[in-house]
C-alpha cells in the first residue's frame, strides 16, 4: 500500500497539495525561526553557517513535512482511517513553536504548569530542538510507512488492461 501512496504523488491533485503543504510549513518554519532570532542577528552572532543551517533545515523539514501530510492524507484514501503517526508532524510544529516562539510567553506557560527555564539560554538558537522536530518528523513519516506496508485491511488492486 505504501506504493499505491507513491504513486499517488504522481496525480495533480497531490502534487498541488504537497506544494501547498510545503509552502505553508516553509513560513511557518521561517516565522518560528524569526521569532527566536532574526537571521541578521543569527548572522551577526553565530556566523553564516547557522544561518544556511537553519534555513537548509526549514526546506528538509518543509518537504519532509508536506510528504508526511501527502502519506496521511493517502492513507486516508487506501484505509479509510487516519493513523497516530499523522499526528507526529503536528506535534514537532507544537514543540518548535514552544520552543522558538515568544520567549516570555513560553516561559509564562511553563511557569504555570511548573517547569522554569530561559529559552534565551538555547544554544545556536535552538538549532538542537529544530533537529528534535526534524526527528519527530523523520518517525511519523516511518510510523506512516510501517501501517501503510502491514496495513489491517485489504485493497483490492485491479490491473489496467
Amino acid at each position: 500500500m505504501f506504493r499505491l501512496a507513491i504513486q499517488n504523488f504522481t496525480k495533480k491533485k497531490y502534487i498541488i497539495q504537497a506544494a501547498i503543504f510545503f509552502i505553508v510549513f516553509m513560513i511557518i518554519y521561517t516565522i518560528i525561526d524569526s521569532l527566536n532570532m532574526s537571521y541578521t542577528e543569527m548572522l551577526e552572532t553565530y556566523g553564516l553557517y547557522l544561518v544556511i543551517i537553519n534555513i537548509g533545515l526549514n526546506i528538509v523539514m518543509s518537504a519532509l513535512s508536506a510528504f508526511l501530510m501527502h502519506l496521511s492524507t493517502s492513507m486516508i484514501e487506501l484505509k479509510a482511517n487516519a493513523d497516530k503517526g499523522s499526528t507526529l508532524g503536528f506535534i514537532s510544529i507544537v514543540f518548535g513553536i514552544l520552543t522558538y516562539g515568544c520567549t516570555s510567553c513560553v516561559i509564562a506557560f511553563f511557569a504555570s504548569i511548573g517547569i522554569a527555564f530561559s529559552v534565551v539560554a538555547l544554544p545556536l538558537a535552538g538549532l538542537p530542538y529544530k533537529l528534535i522536530s526534524l526527528v519527530l518528523i523523520v518517525l511519523g513519516i516511518l510510523f506512516i510507512r510501517y501501517e501503510l506496508e502491514h496495513s489491517k485491511c485489504k485493497v483490492k488492486l485491479v490491473e489496467k488492461t
